[in-house]
């Protein structure tokens, strides 16, 4: 079975079910072995806010050092996002292997009239992920209420209901008590259950279990916001009997501080966790589409509000910020309350009316009855995307631009900031072949299509109709453009395209009017011809002109490579200053070492070794830079002279981003799993390089938020930072896909243990590195980050002069 066939299958599944049960879901789990048995289950169910307190509590018990699965829905790209181990998505082999082992088992349910759902087939797979991955702990968003739901069919060591609302009133009750008392069903048999329902609704879950409860007073846990730490992130307090926290979380709001608590209070059930962990594990709960703030001129805010009681929550949150006007982009799903989520939400200055791409997204009628005469304009846009862009071209600076009603809605509104367009070489029928067969497509279709893909080539994701139009407009005058609905789910359409730059062009032109929300597509495309015709443009920093040298400079006594050779203050200033003499563009100076089994330091010895030597360099006439992953030296650096900060772990320091933005420095950002290195993880990759690319996505995007312009951010691959040597000759293979972030690229490759491929022992890898930097060069990339600075700065020069530079 092929990844694609195991998609379909899952897509053609029912969506409902006609009946309550968690029968049909162990008939799965029983086809698979029993997977559930194996591992300790944590249930989170609830109204709303059950996903950010998963997505919270995952992260303390990974702060803790437990391997955590991650079970949530919906996706908002890829539905492979719902099963997480350790913050990987599921492979795709681990996929096709669990829906053919389901095979049996879905055809006998479906004739014995009880088919499963894709609910219960997807809650069958994460749990039989989660124990072939040894996990710790697994914890499960319940989907609806919590007696019958699909994650019932485990028996969980903790569990908890973070609110209780009107919701699905037709399943779980017609009053807020009836509701209560069946998510109460998932509490476990030796544990309390943890809750931050208040009044009616907890005493309802009172009658059926014991409880912990969390909330701003006459709690358990006392759990506080205190207000906006900065737009994009909520100051908490939390108070128990025997430990107390305060820290920031990324997800704006009151309502955080109670999701906090109970995440925290289920982790202590869970688990010797300290509240230095639980505060570290809050701050990096990110959680994409939850008051997710992508623009701050105008404020744009992402929000999946999708019932009376979220919107309500959200026009909370929303009262904090200053804005003038409100264009407010709206969709929902038919069988949602439109009239109360109207009601909920302040009133517009402008709506404009959606539907995601879904067949159960309500009519534009249904939206215009609901919204009435609340908003002070009502525009029909028809797309989502259609819809954000009218709203963001109308929009004044200082106004705010809001997208609720639905995560679909959420999920296709995202894609104007996080959609990539990957440039692709496919100077060869060979390469374009390879490109094509990485989409899923039959091989009669790749034999049939290779030969028009060959040239200049972008993939990117569309949504269906969008997809469908570009197809079109690009046919008509004379390009190819192959659609994919096989490589992810049936919302995103894998699309490539290949032509001429004319081509290309003339693209960009029909697309920058058109109605379905492409405008931005257009955007990109010109972005990416620039991009691939640019040369220096004389910028402040050396990457800005032509590819760059940074010279490493070790302060340790413990590196890979040089450790111990200039940790003393006068040999590390002679080193910079030969460094400088020789080429150097840049002079990166290190005090921490991130060998794979390195030990790590704490911050203050660190600024003891890096400061100094700053100082006494900082007047050499190049950028200088500090190795680091700690927001605390990264500060001290930048205030002893320091321009650039080179985070290898990828901001896992949260406060990281915010120190880089204050100091107006820039920041390379490092794809890293972790930091440093376990030698002896073993890490698999569908495809190494797309894995890579989106993730680094995410990572900009934070910095982003916290106000680090992507010009100022360069992004670095991570060679050897849990990859393997093939890994890494794949990354280099295909440096030119990530040019597609929008932001320099820096290969850090010097003398690394990935020339062992290429039968290179620790004193033998100049060579390599010298070749991989020509290679690197060539391929545009703006860094190169090496120890020897001279040889491989003759190799830059060569590429220069070839380049005719």
């Amino acid at each position: 079975m092929k990844y694609h066939d195991a998609i379909a299958a899952l897509e053609s599944l029912q969506r409902r079910r006609p009946k309550l049960g968690t029968e049909t879901t162990a008939a799965l789990l029983a086809e698979l072995d029993h997977p559930h048995e194996d591992v300790d289950c944590v249930q989170i169910a609830g109204s709303n806010g059950k996903g950010s307190t998963a997505r919270m509590l995952e992260r303390i018990l990974r702060e803790a050092g437990y391997d955590v699965g991650l079970y949530t829905s919906p996706d908002l790209d890829d539905v492979r996002e719902r099963i997480r181990v350790d913050g990987r998505k599921i492979p795709k082999a681990r996929v096709r292997a669990l829906v053919a082992a389901l095979e049996g088992a879905v055809e006998r349910l479906r004739e014995d009239g009880d088919p499963p759902t894709y609910f219960e087939a997807l809650t069958a797979l994460a749990l039989s992920h989660f124990a072939a991955e040894s996990v710790d702990v697994a914890v499960l968003e319940v989907g609806i209420g919590g007696r019958y739901d699909a994650t019932s069919a485990v028996d969980p060591v903790a569990s908890a209901v973070t609110s209780v609302s009107l919701e699905h009133t037709d399943l779980l009750g017609e009053t807020v008590e009836e509701i209560a008392r069946d998510k109460a069903q998932v509490a476990p048999d030796d544990a309390p259950l943890v809750t931050g329902a208040s009044g009616a609704a907890l005493e309802a879950i009172r009658t059926e279990t014991d409880v912990v409860s969390v909330g701003p007073a006459d709690a358990d846990v006392i759990a506080t916001e205190e207000g906006l730490a900065s737009p994009i992130e909520s100051a908490v307090s939390l108070t128990a009997p025997e430990w107390a926290v305060e820290t920031n979380v990324p997800l704006p709001g009151p309502h955080q501080g109670t999701n906090a608590g109970v995440a925290a209070a289920l982790a202590d059930q869970l688990a010797p966790v300290d509240p230095k962990t639980i505060a570290r594990g809050l701050r990096k709960a990110h959680w994409p589409g939850r008051f997710e703030v992508v623009s701050r001129a105008p404020l744009a805010v992402l929000d999946g509000a999708h019932n009376p009681g979220a919107c309500e929550t959200l026009a909370d949150v929303l009262e904090r910020y200053a804005f003038e006007d409100l264009h407010l982009v709206f969709g929902a799903m038919t069988e949602k309350d439109h009239e109360g989520m109207a009601a909920a939400l302040p009133a517009p200055d402008a709506a404009y009316l959606c539907r995601p791409n879904v067949p159960r997204a309500a009519e534009l009628d249904a939206l215009a009855d609901a919204v009435g005469d609340r908003a002070g304009r009502i525009d029909r846009s028809g797309s989502v995307l259609e819809a954000v862009e009218r709203a963001l071209s109308r929009a004044d600076e200082d106004d705010c631009v809001l997208v609720a009603g639905s995560l679909y809605a959420v999920a296709e509104a995202r894609d104007r900031w996080s959609r990539l367009q990957v440039p692709k070489r496919t100077a060869t029928e060979r390469e374009a072949r390879a490109v094509l067969e990485g989409m899923g497509l039959e091989s009669s279709a790749v034999e049939a299509t290779a030969e028009r893909s060959v040239g200049r080539t972008v993939k990117t994701h569309l949504r269906e109709p969008q997809a469908d139009r570009v197809r079109e407009a690009f046919a008509a005058i004379g390009g190819s453009c192959t659609l994919s609905r096989t490589e992810t789910s049936t919302r995103r359409v894998t699309t490539v395209l290949s032509g001429t730059d004319a081509q290309f062009r003339a693209l960009i032109d029909e697309l920058a009017a058109d109605e379905l929300g492409l405008a931005d597509v257009a955007n990109q495309l010109r972005e990416v011809l620039e991009d691939a015709d640019r040369e220096g443009d004389g910028g402040r920093l050396p990457w800005d002109r032509e590819t760059a040298v940074m010279g490493v400079l070790n302060v340790t006594p413990d590196s890979f490579h040089d450790g111990g050779e200039y940790d003393v203050l006068e040999d590390a200033v002679a080193r910079a200053e030969a460094m400088v003499e020789a080429g150097a563009d840049v002079i990166d100076v290190g005090g921490e070492s991130t060998r794979p089994g390195a030990d790590p330091i704490s911050a203050a010895e660190e600024i003891d070794r890096v400061v100094p030597v700053l100082r006494r360099i900082e007047d050499l006439e190049v950028p200088l830079s500090v190795d680091t992953r700690k927001a605390a030296v990264a500060d001290a650096a930048l205030e002893a002279g320091a321009d650039v900060v080179n985070d290898v772990s990828g901001l896992e320091d949260p406060e990281m981003r915010f120190v880089v933005a204050d100091r107006d420095a820039s920041l390379v950002v490092t794809h890293s799993l972790e930091t440093p290195v376990d030698p002896d993880r073993s890490v698999a990759y569908d495809d190494v390089v797309e894995e890579v690319l989106y993730d680094l996505r995410e990572t900009v995007l934070r910095a982003e938020r916290a106000g680090v312009d992507r010009d100022r951010i360069v992004v670095d691959p991570g060679l050897g930072f849990g990859k393997d040597p093939e890994d890494c000759f794949a990354l280099l293979d295909r440096l030119g896909e990530f040019r597609a972030l929008g932001c320099p690229l820096m290969v850090g490759h010097s003398r690394k243990s990935m020339f062992e491929r290429v039968g290179c022992e620790p004193g033998e890898r100049l060579p390599p590195t010298v070749a991989v930097t020509t290679l690197a060069a060539a391929r545009g990339a703006d860094v190169v980050r090496v120890h020897d600075v001279a040889a491989n700065d003759a190799a830059v020069r060569t590429v220069r002069a070839t380049n005719g530079r």
